[in-house]
């Protein structure tokens, strides 16, 4: 009888200590998901990436173009060092173009 008292009295303060084992043991588990997350890309991340640099990507190719534009128009007016910048930055839009995305 004393043996059943003593573990409905008991019963309280060990519930603590099922609850700091629970802890202890789920705690690795939940640091290896969240190194996981961590280090893993998500699709809706690759994508957004993508888009970003496709993004970067058109906006140097737009300033290469204008400059390339501009200096084309002032080797049309007779600037001859002009018309070698315009086939430089043709070279670079062209290596741009051809570059792996």
């Amino acid at each position: 009888m004393r043996v059943l008292i003593l573990a409905v009295m008991a019963a309280p303060l060990l519930a603590g200590c099922f609850s700091a084992v629970k802890t202890v043991v789920t705690a690795p588990v939940k640091a290896v998901g969240q190194v996981a997350d961590w280090s893993t890309t998500s699709q809706d991340e690759s994508d957004r990436n993508r888009g970003r640099e496709m993004r970067k990507r058109e906006e140097q190719m737009g300033k290469l173009s204008r400059q390339r534009d501009k200096a084309a128009e002032k080797c049309r007016d007779g600037k001859a060092d002009q018309c070698q910048r315009a086939e430089v930055l043709e070279h670079e839009i062209e290596a741009l173009m051809a570059a792996p995305r």
